[in-house]
């Protein structure tokens, strides 16, 4: 950085970087953002900014920094939660001569040459994730000299830090234990623009741990260049003709959030076919690829980005000119998070939630999400009493739980003290640790009065109060007040027709059955623990082929049918749900068990052609020769009338149903792989007759089922029809859970 004289007081100085930062010789702050930096540079202070989306928090931040390093300070560690928000930063950073770094999971081969520049003071910002904060080498490596000589630490988005936001992050608990051992005197600044009073008590206790003075800086909350609204339609296929009608109507380029993978990709395909230019985003796209898209949806070469909750904080596009959801998020505060990417700088920009009647089931989730369970807790720790570290894969063996849980469990327990991360996996500190009950009741119940909330900002305009306003509100802006802008205020300002060729376009769409249906290949890490004697490769003898299903349960059209068709079986209703993405995981992945009824019934003419027409598309090797069922003890008239319905349909022999050995498979469904195979090994059979009947087949069985979760059952059956004398078996099903 260049040290020329210094002008004549602070205040001079940083206006002049802020010119630099923002590149307009006439910037000047906004109200709140000098008192900050003041704060911070003059008086050393740990500061709390809770400004509006837009409002310039990064400002007060890299300003800071300038003026602490030209004041001889060290560089300034910057705790962020994603991957494109940091790359926001470092390009805002180099227009201000601000020499920013990062180290990620995205750029592993730099590490050791920013090590190099950050001993030889050549870095002024580096930003990590809090994930970052347990990674063995950089807590050992570099945290301890960071610590020891950082000019300022800044914590952004840090709703994060409290586990009554909406965003909770396990990690980002580890920051007070970090603010713990900074030196006396080193300021600290925290932002955020989704807080209610709650979590800015909370995020202030925690900065404020060990008796340091905290100044918090709070603004109203208002954006005055959004225009909001709510349109409610009858079906996924009203809302989704709407969409393909009337996107060209909303200004400029925009985001279309989903609240699932599959949505976000069906909807993009809905949207290209009716001739809009726009781009699937979510956590399955690898980083260049998320790049590209962003790079896209900057420079307005896609109308929109529909998008799950992985294009979140972070992401700038300050003439981004709509937003709108198909689905609603489970709170006010995290859709004003959402709806904040729009109208940072253009005077005019338009929201619109499209809610939708399966909200309310996947907002389940969030009401547990970051909590733990007792009993997979117990296990774990139990399991790590030997003090040896262990690998994920080998606690998938102690606790039937999915993985990306066990991992958010493990991190739970890591920032209570009980467990830390090592090389090799994760090790017991010996410290221990209680299962706080009515904290976790308390969280979950403020989840859920969220989610009544987001119902209330749902209603219809003529039961409705000001949109802004109840934002606001929800948000403890004390400012709150009728904008005179959204659609109770001052009307609907949408158009709220469904032309009849739209919706039956979106009808032909979502009608289309079939998917896949992938195989098996590898037996579960650590089945041998549970009882299950295999490992590695599935004998190419015991495989299934590629195998075809209706539809995903977290589909529009046949996967909202056949959810209400399964109902309750523990697994009936599991949603892939994408969390806001964070660096160590960015797909973050998450289960939803949707509450039903189980019921049972011969299967309908609508869903037998269905299932016709999925086979018929089948591009299979070799024609199926005969029809096997799976034996269900809940669903019997409905898998065995599909069955038998598919065999008269192909003109095959229906051979009859797989026997149920030792009181048939055992446990829950939706646990992880190894304790999923443990469950129906030795449990699914070929009977005598059937194995007579088989011995007569010399073409692939099709073998049908109504649901397949963890492919195990599937799997297993499989391979007792493969020993029995099946050539191949073509595995089909209703569903996929995901």
């Amino acid at each position: 950085m260049t040290t020329a004289a210094p002008p004549s007081s602070i205040a001079d100085e940083a206006l002049e970087i802020l010119r630099e930062l923002t590149g307009r010789p006439d910037a000047v702050f906004r109200e709140g953002q000098d008192a900050a930096v003041a704060a911070l540079v003059e008086r050393s202070q740990r500061a709390l900014v809770v400004q509006r989306t837009g409002w310039g928090k990064s400002a007060v931040y890299f300003v800071s920094t300038a003026l602490l390093r030209r004041r001889g300070a060290g560089p300034t560690l910057l705790v962020s939660p994603l991957l494109a928000l940091m790359r926001d930063q470092v390009a805002a950073a180099a227009r201000a001569g601000i020499r920013a770094v990062e180290i990620s999971s995205a750029n592993m081969t730099e590490w050791d040459d920013i090590a190099a520049r950050l001993a030889a003071d050549d870095v002024d910002v580096l930003l990590v994730s809090p994930e970052r904060l347990t990674n063995p080498r950089f807590r050992e490596e570099q945290l301890p000299g960071l610590v020891a000589r950082c000019g300022l630490v800044v914590v952004d988005e840090a709703h994060c830090v409290s586990d009554w936001g909406h965003d909770f992050r396990p990690d980002y608990r580890r920051i007070r234990d970090l603010l713990g051992t900074l030196p006396q005197g080193t300021p600290v600044l925290a932002t955020t623009a989704t807080a209610n009073e709650r979590v800015v008590a909370d995020v202030a206790e925690q900065l404020g741990a060990g008796g340091v003075e905290v100044t918090t800086v709070r603004g109203p909350l208002s954006r005055d260049s959004l225009r909001l609204g709510v349109l409610r339609l009858p079906s996924d296929r009203a809302r989704l003709a709407w969409l393909a009608t009337h996107l060209a109507d909303l200004p400029g380029s925009g985001i279309v959030y989903t609240l699932t993978v599959a949505a976000a990709e069906e909807t993009a395909n809905l949207l290209r076919d009716a001739g809009h230019e726009v781009r699937a985003y979510t956590g399955r796209l690898d980083d260049a690829d998320r790049k590209d898209a962003e790079e896209a949806l900057r420079q307005n070469r896609v109308k929109a980005l529909v998008a799950t909750s992985a294009l979140g904080m972070g992401f700038d596009k300050p003439d981004l000119g709509f937003v709108v959801h198909l689905g609603a998020p489970s709170s006010p505060v995290s859709y004003y998070q959402q709806v904040g990417r729009a109208g940072r700088a253009v005077e005019h920009a338009d929201v619109l939630l499209l809610p939708g009647p399966e909200d309310i089931a996947i907002w389940q989730w969030f009401a547990t999400s970051s909590m733990p369970r007792e009993d997979h807790a117990a296990a774990v720790l139990t399991a790590m009493a030997d003090g040896k570290a262990w690998s994920v894969a080998r606690l998938e063996t102690v606790a039937d739980v999915r993985r990306s849980r066990l991992e958010l469990l493990l991190k739970v327990l890591a920032v209570d003290g009980a467990v830390e991360r090592v090389q090799g996996g994760w090790r017991s500190t010996g410290q221990p640790w209680v299962y706080d009950a009515d904290r976790y009741a308390r969280v979950t119940r403020t989840r859920e009065a969220e989610q009544r909330s987001m119902l209330t900002y749902a209603k219809p305009v003529d039961e409705a109060e000001c949109r802004m306003a109840f934002l606001q509100s929800a948000l403890d802006d004390p400012t709150a007040a009728p904008c005179g802008r959204c659609d109770v205020c001052a009307g609907p300002w949408y158009a709220t027709d469904v032309p009849e060729a739209a919706a039956e376009a979106a009808s032909a769409a979502l009608d289309r059955p079939g998917v896949e249906l992938a195989p098996r290949a590898m037996w579960p890490t650590g089945a041998d623990r549970l009882g299950v004697d295999v490992k590695g490769k599935i004998a190419p003898s015991e495989q299934l082929e590629n195998g075809r299903a209706v539809a995903r349960l977290t589909d529009l059209g046949w996967g909202q049918r056949l959810r209400s068709l399964l109902g309750d079986d523990g697994v009936g209703g599991v949603v892939e749900l994408e969390a806001p993405s964070i660096e160590e995981d960015p797909d973050a992945a998450f289960d939803v068990p949707v509450r039903r009824s189980v019921s049972d019934v011969a299967p309908d003419e609508e869903l037998l052609r269905a299932c016709g027409r999925v086979l018929a598309a089948w591009d299979w090797k070799e024609r199926p020769a005969a029809v096997v069922a799976m034996p269900s003890r809940r669903r019997p008239q409905l898998v065995g009338g599909i069955a038998q319905g598919l065999a008269r349909m192909g003109r095959l022999p229906y051979l009859g149903e797989l026997s149920l050995a030792h009181g048939g498979p055992t446990g829950q469904p939706g646990g992880n792989s190894a304790f999923r195979l443990a469950a129906v090994w030795d449990r699914i059979v070929v009977g005598p007759e059937l194995r007579a009947r088989l011995a007569e087949v010399t073409g692939p069985v099709l073998l049908v089922d109504d649901l397949a979760d963890s492919r195990w059952t599937m799997t297993v059956a499989g391979r007792e029809l493969r020993r029995a004398g099946a050539p191949a078996v073509l595995p089909f099903a209703l569903a996929l859970s995901a």
